[in-house]
């Protein structure tokens, strides 16, 4: 069974986020917004871009690329789209679907352009009352994967009408009401301004509604506490690793009620062995490590925790507690990514920092048009190379490839996590 999706919001007016539609006040950095409704347990966002003017629309096309290149949770675009470029914008900046508006005339004809298009997987509607949903009632299935509706007194009015599964919108959390809704079939998760609230606890949203019997995405460990093995004083070391480098972060000891505080609001806890009490981390700092995935080891007496930690782990301010070398024998990096994350960085460094002599930076310097010429010439001798049976000479012409490549890349702005992203949505 799908689990109902817990939905938070961002409202762009000029590349910035704001509260609402009526309310331009800021709602914080978008940054740190981004990034923590992508690790506090949000199952999805929507960004509706209130530009009134080119503009504007073109400023806030472009923030919601950024916005997707710091998130892995599905994203939702919507808002100023009134032809069929504008979906395909969204789409092209990395949104997973949009967001069309129903009380524009034009947007069922752009839904059919849409589906056509790209597929109706893509294409959801935002609905202010069911006429919309009345009119076209015999194609809502054919044309839009999804509704946003914006009252939650349309519910029983839309079931009667098709059986589209929807989002709804409410903006207080009344549990009881907002459950009773979840509960719905056609009812495929909520969206509102209390889970807009950077101080939302997520996690534990999620949990009350699990109570309720709803299939909700959260932490539910096939490992118990019991399960594992502890040390002397009845507790588990944890290793802490980022979950995107795998860097190792600290060492840190649970008990079980630091273990299970931290199943329940996804944020590492652990038992400070010097004050002797449970101690969330971050929680005065701010540095928050919030968790990705919990791995007992073979013995079943150490847990591997991978976290996404903001600010640094250690309290020294160092990024990881583990910063003290004591012996160190030098080595060839061949983790391909670090390589290429490696070299990527060079030639960023080349064109912030030209360098007298710098082959990178006479690319630069020549333009565009000599960078696609070499990646040309680059191309055909790896098709000459490959034709020689020495598999030598094609290892030198596609390394001499993807350098060129690579010069491209930060010519245009593109990242290797946007090609890595990119690659994994096929």
């Amino acid at each position: 069974m799908d689990h109902k999706n817990i939905v938070a919001t961002i409202y762009l007016k000029d590349g910035k986020a704001v509260k609402s539609p009526k309310n331009p006040e800021s709602a914080g950095d978008l940054a740190t917004l981004a990034k923590l409704y992508n690790d506090s347990g949000i199952d999805k966002i929507m960004v509706f871009d209130l530009s009134t003017g080119d503009e504007e629309h073109e400023k806030n096309i472009h923030t919601i690329k950024e916005i997707n290149r710091m998130v892995e949770i599905p994203v939702c675009g919507g808002g100023n789209i009134n032809r069929l470029e504008d979906i395909k914008k969204l789409l092209y900046a990395g949104c997973k679907q949009v967001m069309l508006n129903g009380s524009k005339a034009v947007s069922f004809s752009l839904a059919q352009e849409g589906t056509a298009r790209f597929g109706k997987d893509h294409i959801n509607i935002s609905i202010e009352n069911v006429d919309f949903v009345f009119k076209h009632s015999a194609e809502m299935q054919t044309y839009f994967h999804e509704m946003l509706l914006m009252n939650m007194e349309m519910v029983d009015a839309v079931e009667n009408i098709t059986d589209l599964p929807f989002v709804v919108q409410y903006d207080t959390y009344e549990h009881e009401k907002i459950s009773a809704i979840l509960k719905n079939d056609c009812v495929r998760g909520v969206a509102g301004a209390f889970l807009n609230d950077p101080s939302a606890d997520i996690m534990k949203i999620k949990s009350e509604f699990a109570k309720d019997g709803l299939t909700m995405d959260h932490f539910e460990p096939a490992v118990k506490w019991e399960d594992l093995k502890k040390n002397s004083d009845g507790m588990v070391p944890v290793i802490v690793q980022d979950y995107r480098t795998n860097e190792v972060l600290m060492l840190a000891y649970m008990t079980k009620e630091a273990f299970d505080a931290t199943i329940s609001c996804g944020k590492m806890t652990y038992f400070s062995r010097s004050r002797q009490e449970l101690w969330l981390k971050g929680e005065t700092s701010g540095h928050i490590q919030y968790v990705k995935s919990l791995t007992a080891d073979c013995d079943y007496d150490t847990i591997l925790a991978k976290v996404s930690q903001i600010g640094a782990a250690c309290h020294t301010g160092n990024p990881t507690c583990f910063f003290n070398q004591i012996v160190k024998k030098d080595y060839v990096e061949k983790n391909p990514m670090k390589i290429f994350e490696e070299v990527y960085g060079i030639i960023q460094d080349r064109k912030a920092n030209p360098k007298d002599g710098s082959y990178t930076n006479y690319l630069f310097d020549k333009g565009l048009d000599k960078i696609l010429k070499k990646i040309g010439e680059e191309s055909t001798e790896i098709v000459i190379a490959a034709k020689n049976p020495d598999p030598e000479e094609i290892k030198y012409e596609i390394s001499d490839f993807l350098y060129h490549a690579m010069v491209l890349m930060v010519e245009k702005g593109v990242t290797w996590e946007d090609i890595t992203q990119e690659l994994a949505q096929r």
